[in-house]
C-alpha cells in the first residue's frame, strides 16, 4: 500500500488509532481534570457568596453564572479547596458525582479531532526527520512531537474559542457566527487565536520531553527488540513515566493558562472587553508574589496523578491500534 509509512498502516489508520485512545482516555480521566483546574482556578481571596466561574477538564472549557444568587448549585463556590481529596469529596457533596464529568460531550468533541491530527502528524514528522536524516534518532522524537504539538494548537485554538463562547454566553450557532465576526472585527483575525501563547507554552515542551522520554523508556524497555514490536504493556510502562515527567515541568505553565481563561471568562460574564492582556511571564510573576512559588504548582497532585494513567492510557491504546492495523494489513496482503 504506497500510502502507509514504515510502520505498515495508513495515516487514516492511525488518527483511527489515536482517536479511539483519546475517547477511552478522557472518560477515565476527565474527573482528576476537572480537580486540577477546580484547584488551579482558586485566588488567595475571593468575596464569600460570590457566584463563580466553573471550570472542567481535558481542555478546560468555562461555564458563567450570569443569574447572581439564583444560581445553579453546582456554579457557586460552597467552599475553598485545602486539597485534592478534599476537592473531590466537596464536589461530590454538593455538586453531584455528574459534575465530574460534566462538559464530557463537548471536551470529546474537540479531543478526538485534535488527538487525531497530533499523534498522526508526530508519527509522520518522525518517519520524515529519520527517514532524511534531518536530525539524529535521538533528538528527533523531540522534534517531532514539539512541532506536531505547535501544529495542532494553532489549529484548534480557534475552535477552541469558539466553543468557550458557546458554553460561556449561551448563544445559538446561528448567534455564533456573529460574535465571530464581530470579534475579527475589534481585534483581527489574531483575535481567534486568544490564549494560543500560554497553551503553546505549555504544550509544546511538554509534547517534546514527552515524546523524547517515551522513545528513551521505550528503548530501554525494549532492549534489543525491534521497535515496532513494542508490547502494549511496555508501552503503558514507558507513556506513564514519560508523561509524569512532563507533567511536572510544565505545570507552571498550565496553572497560567487556566487562570487566564478563568479572568477571560470573568470579562466576558460583564461584557468587558480586555484592554490588554497580561503576558505570561508577568502572570508567572503575579501568582507566585500572591501565592508564592506554592502557587506555580497549583493542582500538582491531580495533574501527576492524571499524567501518568492518562499518557500511559493513551499511547499503550495508540499502539495496540496501530499493532491491530499492521495485522490488519498484513492479512490483506497474504490474502490477496
Amino acid at each position: 500500500m504506497a500510502d502507509q509509512d514504515p510502520a505498515g498502516i495508513s495515516p487514516l489508520q492511525q488518527m483511527v488509532a489515536s482517536g479511539t485512545g483519546a475517547v477511552v482516555t478522557s472518560l477515565f480521566m476527565t474527573p482528576l481534570d476537572v480537580v486540577k483546574v477546580r484547584l488551579q482556578s482558586q485566588r488567595p481571596s475571593m468575596a464569600s457568596g460570590k457566584c463563580l466561574l466553573y471550570c472542567n477538564g481535558v481542555l478546560e472549557p468555562l461555564y458563567l453564572c450570569p443569574n447572581g444568587a439564583r444560581c445553579a448549585t453546582w456554579f457557586q463556590d460552597p467552599t475553598r479547596f485545602t486539597g485534592t481529596m478534599d476537592a473531590f469529596v466537596k464536589i461530590v457533596r454538593h455538586e453531584g458525582t455528574r459534575t465530574l464529568w460534566s462538559g464530557l460531550p463537548a471536551t470529546l468533541v474537540m479531543t478526538v479531532p485534535a488527538t487525531a491530527i497530533y499523534f498522526t502528524a508526530y508519527d509522520q514528522l518522525k518517519a520524515f526527520l529519520c527517514g532524511r536524516a534531518l536530525t539524529s534518532d535521538l533528538y528527533a522524537p523531540m522534534v517531532a512531537g514539539a512541532l506536531a504539538r505547535l501544529g495542532t494548537v494553532t489549529v484548534i485554538s480557534p475552535l477552541e474559542l469558539m466553543r468557550t463562547k458557546l458554553q460561556a454566553q449561551h448563544v445559538s450557532y446561528r448567534e455564533l457566527g456573529a460574535c465571530v465576526r464581530t470579534a475579527v472585527a475589534q481585534g483581527g483575525w489574531r483575535s481567534l487565536w486568544l490564549g494560543w501563547g500560554p497553551t503553546a507554552l505549555r504544550d509544546v515542551p511538554f509534547s517534546a520531553l514527552y515524546w523524547f522520554n517515551y522513545e528513551l523508556v521505550k528503548s530501554w524497555l525494549n532492549g534489543f527488540r525491534p521497535k515496532d514490536q513494542t508490547s502494549v504493556g511496555m508501552s503503558f510502562v514507558a507513556g506513564g513515566i514519560s508523561g509524569t515527567v512532563a507533567a511536572v515541568l510544565t505545570l507552571p505553565f498550565d496553572v497560567v493558562k487556566t487562570q487566564r481563561q478563568v479572568a477571560l471568562g470573568a470579562m466576558e460574564a460583564v461584557r468587558v472587553n480586555p484592554l490588554h492582556v497580561d503576558s505570561t511571564w508577568l502572570l508567572l510573576r503575579r501568582i507566585r508574589a500572591e501565592s508564592g512559588t506554592k502557587g506555580l504548582f497549583a493542582g500538582f497532585l491531580p495533574r501527576i496523578i492524571k499524567a501518568a494513567p492518562s499518557c500511559a492510557i493513551m499511547i499503550s491504546t495508540y499502539e495496540f491500534g496501530k499493532s491491530f492495523f499492521q495485522r490488519l494489513n498484513q492479512d490483506r496482503l497474504l490474502g490477496g
